[in-house]
C-alpha cells in the first residue's frame, strides 16, 4: 500500500521530511477495523511527533484524523461492518493514517456524519474527541443540562485553533456563557461565529482583560495554548471551587499551591490516553464520536475545516503540515483524495 512517513527530523520545506513509499497492506484480527483512508487532517500533535528526537530505523507514519472505509474486520468486532463510512483519530502508540489503509480498534472509531463530505467529517475527530472530554470529563460540566449550566462562565485560551473551534460550539449548546481569547479581526469573528459571547486578547493580561468584561472570577478555564505563560493569572481568575484543564505541556514546574486557598481543581487532558493505556472506558471515545457525528449531522455544531488539499501524498502533506507550523490557522486543514 501507499503511504507517507519520514525517517529523520527535518524542516518541513526539505523535500524529504516527509515522502511517499510503501508497505505491506495490514490485516484485521481482534478489535481492529482495516479501512481504506478518503482524507486525513493535520494537528499540532502531527508537527510535535515529526519533529522531536526519537531516533528511527525505518520511515514512521503519522497522521490521526481520518474518513474512510471498512475493508475488513476482526474477529471480534462488533460495532461495524464492510462498507460502513467511519471516522476516528486513532492512537498514539500505532502506525498513522497518512496511508492508503489503516488499522484502528473499532473501541476508539464512529460513523462518520452522513450529511458532511470527507473533507469536513475528517476535520472533527480529534479537536472533537479532544474537546468533549476537556468540557465534559476533566471539568464535569454536564452536556445534557444546559439549564443548569446557565449563569456558569467558561474561558477558552485560543478559540479560533482547532480544538477551540469545536469547543466554543459544544460549550455554547452547554448553556455556558463562553469567552474566547482571540486576537485577530479574523480569529475574533470566527469565535463569535463559533459560539463565543465574548472575546479577549490572549496577547495581554487574562485578569485585566476578563474584569474589563465585568467577570471576578470564572468558573471554568480551558487552556489550549501557553499554560506556563498564563497560569498565574489564571490562577488569579478561577473562581473558588473552579476547574482549570489544560491540553498543553508545561515546560516548567505548576505551582499548584496558589490554587490551595480557592480549592481549585487543575487536569491535563490528553486524547490519546484511553488508547495508549486501554483503559476500561476506551469504548467511551466511540460514543463521543457517535454523539458528535449525530450533532453534525442535526447540524446542532458545524465543521471547522477551512482549508483543503488533494490529494492525499507527501507533497500535499508538506503542505498542510506548514500552514499548522505557521501558528497562524484558523480551523482545520484536511488533504483529501476525492
Amino acid at each position: 500500500m501507499k503511504a507517507i512517513g519520514y525517517d529523520r527530523h527535518l524542516p518541513i520545506d526539505d523535500p524529504q521530511s516527509l515522502f511517499d513509499f510503501e508497505l505491506p497492506t495490514p490485516t484485521a484480527s481482534g478489535h481492529d477495523l482495516l479501512v481504506k483512508i478518503d482524507a486525513v487532517s493535520v494537528n499540532p500533535v502531527d508537527i510535535a511527533v515529526r519533529t522531536n528526537s526519537e531516533s528511527l530505523t525505518s520511515p514512521k507514519v503519522i497522521g490521526w484524523d481520518a474518513v474512510g472505509i471498512v475493508t475488513e474486520v476482526g474477529n471480534q468486532v462488533t460495532l461495524f461492518k464492510q462498507g460502513d463510512r467511519v471516522f476516528y483519530a486513532g492512537s498514539f502508540i500505532r502506525p498513522g493514517s497518512n496511508s492508503e489503509y489503516q488499522l484502528v480498534d473499532e473501541r476508539i472509531v464512529g460513523l462518520a456524519p452522513k450529511k458532511l463530505d470527507d473533507a469536513h467529517a475528517a476535520a472533527m475527530p480529534l479537536t472533537a474527541l479532544t474537546a468533549w472530554e476537556a468540557l465534559f470529563e476533566q471539568l464535569g460540566i454536564d452536556f445534557n443540562h444546559p439549564e443548569a449550566n446557565k449563569g456558569k462562565v467558561l474561558l477558552i485560551n485560543n478559540g479560533a485553533g482547532g480544538v477551540g473551534s469545536i469547543a466554543t460550539q459544544l460549550a455554547h449548546l452547554a448553556g455556558l456563557t463562553v469567552i474566547a481569547s482571540a486576537s485577530r479581526p479574523a480569529t475574533i469573528d470566527w469565535v463569535i461565529q463559533h459560539g463565543a459571547d465574548q472575546t479577549v486578547d490572549h496577547h495581554k493580561n487574562f485578569v485585566t482583560e476578563v474584569r474589563d468584561l465585568g467577570y471576578e472570577y470564572i468558573d471554568y478555564i480551558l487552556d489550549l495554548k501557553g499554560l506556563d505563560q498564563h497560569w498565574s493569572e489564571f490562577a488569579e481568575l478561577i473562581a473558588p471551587n473552579g476547574k482549570i484543564v489544560s491540553i498543553t505541556g508545561s515546560k516548567q514546574p505548576l505551582d499548584l499551591n496558589i490554587l490551595k486557598e480557592k480549592r481549585a481543581t487543575f487536569a491535563f487532558e490528553w486524547m490519546y490516553t484511553k488508547s495508549k493505556y486501554q483503559t476500561d472506558d476506551m469504548i467511551s471515545q466511540h460514543e463521543i464520536l457517535t454523539k458528535i457525528s449525530q450533532l453534525l449531522d442535526n447540524g446542532m455544531i458545524k465543521s471547522t475545516l477551512t482549508e483543503t488539499l488533494s490529494p492525499i501524498n507527501a507533497e500535499n502533506l508538506r503542505k498542510a503540515h506548514t500552514l499548522v507550523e505557521s501558528n497562524q490557522m484558523i480551523g482545520k486543514v484536511v488533504v483529501t483524495n476525492n
